[in-house]
């Protein structure tokens, strides 16, 4: 399991920003069992573990209190990021109660090639980055996979109930909602329609006009 160590934080307000200049992070620890904690840690460590876990997985944060450790089996929230440099500045650590469900957004991570793009020049559409599951804390995924290769025709689509959950593990969204799919470019779809609105209109005769009569026709 991922850990990260902490320290008690004495330094709050805006006096914060001595703490970021010194490469550590301000962050609180929380949960329906303990105390709120005002804590600091190392901002390079955070982004290490951040990147591993996400926002579902449980971490352990190790809290040293004047020379005793404790640990906390905790889930990463409310990540504050800055707005230039796209860094954290913030975080929190919740605490959740071990044997009773919680929420959280899991990223969705694609994989593999779809034949449709690369067959037929269709274009990719990515309609859900992340989405929210429930579960046991130690069920939830620091991510969930989407194999693209399943989408060899315009007609394939990858829906939410496709996807594939950590059993235990139950999703928070309309199963029918669409992941991904692949369509045309929309200057090709504008062609296709036009063509087949040429077709349409070429197999049938104007309305109120009857077929010239040639010599021959009977009276």
């Amino acid at each position: 399991m991922i850990k990260i160590k902490a320290n008690i934080r004495k330094v709050r307000g805006k006096k914060v920003h001595i703490l970021r200049k010194q490469g550590l992070l301000p962050c609180v620890l929380y949960g329906p069992k303990i105390e709120n904690q005002m804590l600091k840690i190392d901002g390079r460590l955070f982004q290490k573990a951040y990147t591993e876990a996400g926002e579902s997985s449980i971490i352990t944060l190790e809290v040293d209190d004047g020379g005793a450790n404790k640990n906390f089996s905790v889930l990463i929230k409310n990540v504050v990021l800055d707005p230039f440099s796209d860094n954290p500045i913030h975080v929190d650590f919740y605490q959740p109660i071990l044997d009773k469900e919680v929420s959280a957004n899991v990223a969705l991570v694609f994989t593999g090639e779809p034949p449709a793009v690369k067959g037929l020049g269709g274009i990719l559409s990515k309609n859900i980055l992340e989405i929210e599951v429930s579960g046991l804390p130690k069920n939830l995924p620091s991510k969930i996979l989407v194999n693209l290769d399943v989408l060899e025709t315009l007609e394939n689509v990858i829906l939410v109930k496709n996807l594939i959950l950590p059993e235990n593990v139950r999703v928070l969204r309309d199963l029918n909602d669409v992941v991904a799919s692949v369509s045309l470019p929309k200057i090709v779809e504008e062609v296709v329609i036009k063509e087949e609105e040429v077709e349409k209109a070429e197999g049938t005769e104007p309305a109120g006009e009857t077929p010239e009569k040639t010599e021959g026709d009977s009276k």
